[in-house]
């Protein structure tokens, strides 16, 4: 390639760790990528791999202390196979719809290990969690005293948390969700008030949630924010005069999705958060504590397979059009969260081990030209019938696009 072409090649992000090629292809579960999409029956497809779920918590749970408990956060993929594997692997489920709660219980999660947090709860969504024995984050006081005139109608003690809104957000994060004025929980100041009177009404109170920002790669900005939320507990703690049951310390936990991007250093998170937890007042010494995390989770272990249509040359650019597009990935086109449009990790699945040849665009199949999955990037040659692989494809993928948009229809999803 001569370097005026590779001038014109833009970087991608950096494929996970524990992909590999056999005859070529990319595998994934022992399956290659045509493999695959036979399984599927069709393309394109989401494949959610079991054997990265298992390392990446294990991997978790050996650099963190012993006594954090981990949670998944089921917004980052809700598909339900998924849910029922990682219901095995972890401690807890952190929901955000009645939709989701029905979609856990089915996977065969206890109720008495979810919790439900977001603005806008629905009467109906607070009653069902109530009936099932859910614990609830409250967000405001409003919501609080729904709960509780929902739960003396039923004649059923509910369990009710409160979503702390700190005064501080997480340096550095994709989603900044705290700090200033938010729609997510009640401001620091009026918490202890609060908790006071959901005690007083009879209420099970669970604790505190503290969720400050999401997508962070910067172990020292998720320490320092870790440190605040935990000083942040012990404050509460002094002025309510009751140490909380739990506390839910948020997540934040990243993955590379961009050329540049480092893995978190979760060993020095780790180490960081036992030595606080160690230190902590002898009052909250029975407290228990966990971190709710989807993306990290289950981010790098889905991978989305796309088939070429065509292959086209417009005024000497290469296109690959698929049968994929922004409809099932919004986020890996740039439109989900994004300031600058930048190139999620990607490869040709079908020459998954070949050098790269050719600078060319790979867009997906729908008339807008938003839908594009990777723009001038340098990758092995590929022809119409070739799969295309977009990883970090684990969260935020299938349920967070408009999969009907053009009626196009949502992708097949499986778990290998």
């Amino acid at each position: 390639m001569s370097d005026d072409t590779s001038m014109k090649a833009k970087p991608f992000g950096p494929i996970p760790a524990g992909y590999e090629a056999q005859h070529g292809q990319l595998v994934i579960g022992g399956l290659t990528a045509e493999e695959l999409a036979t399984k599927a029956g069709d393309t394109p497809v989401f494949v959610y791999s079991r054997a990265h779920l298992t390392a990446r918590v294990a991997a978790l749970r050996a650099a963190m202390p012993d006594r954090l408990a981990i949670h998944y956060a089921m917004k980052g993929n809700p598909f339900p196979p998924l849910l029922t594997f990682m219901n095995d692997l972890v401690d807890g489920f952190d929901l955000a719809s009645g939709g989701e709660m029905a979609l856990a219980l089915a996977a065969g999660v206890a109720a008495d290990r979810m919790s439900f947090a977001g603005p806008g709860k629905r009467d109906r969504e607070l009653e069902a969690a109530i009936t099932q024995g859910v614990t609830i984050n409250l967000e405001s006081e409003g919501e609080a005293a729904r709960a509780i005139s929902i739960a003396d109608r039923l004649g059923i003690r509910p369990k009710l948390a409160v979503r702390v809104n700190p005064s501080f957000d997480l340096k550095g994060s994709g989603m900044k969700m705290g700090g200033g004025a938010k729609q997510f929980g009640v401001d620091a100041e009026r918490v202890p008030a609060l908790v006071k009177h959901i005690i007083a009404a009879g209420a099970d109170w669970r604790g505190f949630h503290i969720y400050a920002g999401s997508q962070a790669l910067n172990a020292e900005a998720i320490i320092e924010m870790q440190a605040a939320t935990l000083a942040l507990v012990s404050e509460l703690t002094a002025i309510i005069g009751t140490a909380p049951p739990h506390v839910n310390l948020g997540g934040g936990y990243g993955i590379p999705y961009f050329a540049g991007d480092a893995p978190l250093d979760i060993c020095a998170v780790g180490a960081a958060l036992g030595k606080a937890l160690d230190s902590l007042p002898e009052d909250m010494a029975e407290t228990e504590y966990n971190i709710e995390l989807g993306r990290y989770l289950v981010g790098e272990a889905g991978v989305y397979l796309t088939r070429v249509v065509d292959r086209k040359v417009s005024h000497g650019e290469t296109f690959l059009i698929t049968d994929g597009g922004l409809h099932h990935q919004l986020a890996a086109s740039g439109n989900f969260g994004t300031v600058i449009r930048r190139n999620y990790p990607i490869a040709i699945a079908s020459r998954f081990d070949a050098g790269a040849e050719e600078v060319v665009s790979v867009t997906g199949c729908l008339c807008t030209p938003l839908d594009m999955l990777g723009n001038q990037v340098h990758l092995p040659r590929a022809d119409v019938g070739d799969l295309i692989a977009i990883f970090c494809a684990g969260a935020y993928g299938a349920s967070a696009s408009p999969a009907n948009f053009l009626g196009q229809g949502a992708a097949e999803e499986i778990l290998v």
